[in-house]
């Protein structure tokens, strides 16, 4: 069986000040990204109050990093899931996911996506994105 590996960057904001959970966890050729949210990783800030699009764009830029730091990239995840606060934004973050996804998947080859509405951890969140990645070496 292959050894269970914490992923780390400093690209991308550390876990919640209980620091209950990893960023990313890698075994084997699987590398799952725990959920992201709009924080600057350098402040610890979290980002664009009210405006789902941009906090799309930095949830999914600090998906990417802990993804990079872990060997992979977006054309190495199979499976994205979006968790919003409202329906009402569905529309806002599906065009700036879409967009951004598309940019960085050059095998053509969308990710598999699941989208639900719920609560998240902080009121100034609107959008979480966690991401499940397979990586040939």
């Amino acid at each position: 069986m292959a050894d269970k590996t914490a992923i780390r960057t400093d690209a991308a904001p550390a876990p919640a000040p209980a620091h209950t959970f990893s960023q990313g966890v890698r075994k084997g050729p699987l590398l799952q990204v725990s959920g992201q949210g709009p924080v600057d990783p350098a402040t610890g800030e979290y980002l664009h109050a009210g405006d789902v699009k941009a906090q799309t764009v930095r949830t999914l830029q600090n998906v990417e990093a802990i993804l990079k730091a872990g060997g992979a990239s977006l054309d190495d995840v199979i499976m994205l899931r979006v968790y919003l606060t409202t329906r009402d934004d569905f529309a806002a973050m599906n065009e700036a996911y879409g967009e951004f996804v598309a940019e960085r998947v050059g095998s053509g080859v969308l990710p598999c996506r699941t989208t639900v509405m719920t609560g998240l951890p902080r009121e100034e969140m609107l959008v979480e994105i966690d991401a499940l990645a397979v990586i040939s070496d």
